[in-house]
């Protein structure tokens, strides 16, 4: 049975992905619940006896959990990481807000340690075959950008989802701006942000940040006389949990570093 944590337990995704192990011990037994941390509600129990804990050093060396699922905070996620990589305890990531060369970092630190570790920007296996649909289309067109809507509670921008996206397409073609013509900005930002890694993609990325929205995101290609649009909406939380549930016993049986779902599917 797999040891589970879950920090960020108190907000949104965490407390789903909580009642997913909960779901998993009940149904299949093939994970339990044995840590919660949260800044928030703390004290509160989530699961037999298992209360919501703040002091995240603590609650590793106490529980010594096999997994943890992370949901926190872009501004404390890569500290986090670090910390359960080298408590040597297997983290499973769905915080936003790494920053390429953080990523590298850990990639590094799960090596030495010979713990696997997984970073998904997006959970939902449409939104996976969304970003590999558009690495497929990437290949056939030579203008393309992205539009990625999210909740306003959502701290980080571009999404990590639209980030991950935008590397996959630039793999397969380097420039999605042939033909544009110099462009001037009468409010600085209209065109978004410009994506351009390794002097590769130059795809521009439009962040959305409204209430009413879970996650959506569409990347739009365009040729002479035709446009492709790939979408996928999120209209609940639930559709996250099958890829966490998933990822939970990946890296529960490899030491690998993986960054994408679409590596385990």
């Amino acid at each position: 049975m797999i040891k589970t944590g879950v920090t960020g337990a108190a907000g949104k995704m965490g407390s789903e992905v909580i009642k997913t192990i909960i779901n998993n011990f009940e149904t299949k037994n093939e994970m339990k619940l044995v840590m919660a941390v949260d800044k928030f509600k703390t004290g509160e129990n989530v699961f037999d006896d298992v209360v919501i804990e703040s002091d995240l050093d603590k609650a590793l060396e106490a529980n010594k959990p096999d997994v943890v699922v992370d949901f926190t905070q872009p501004s404390v996620v890569f500290e986090n990481t670090k910390k359960y990589l080298n408590a040597k305890v297997k983290p499973v990531i769905g915080t936003t807000g790494l920053a390429a060369a953080q990523i590298e970092e850990l990639k590094e630190l799960s090596k030495a340690n010979n713990t696997g570790c997984i970073i998904a920007p997006n959970f939902a296996v449409g939104a996976v075959l969304m970003m590999m649909f558009s690495k497929m289309a990437a290949k056939y067109f030579n203008n393309a950008e992205i539009i990625e809507m999210h909740h306003n509670q959502k701290k980080d921008a571009p999404s990590g989802t639209a980030i991950k996206t935008a590397q996959m397409m630039a793999d397969v073609n380097s420039d999605f701006t042939l033909g544009n013509c110099p462009e001037t900005e009468s409010i600085q930002g209209s065109r978004g942000g410009n994506f351009n890694e390794n002097g590769k993609g130059n795809i521009h990325i439009h962040s959305v940040r409204m209430p009413g929205f879970v996650a959506s995101q569409e990347v739009i290609f365009g040729a002479m006389g035709q446009t492709l649009v790939i979408r996928h909406d999120t209209i609940n939380r639930e559709c996250f949990m099958s890829g966490v549930e998933l990822a939970i016993k990946h890296v529960y049986n490899n030491n690998e570093f993986i960054y994408g779902l679409e590596n385990i599917l």
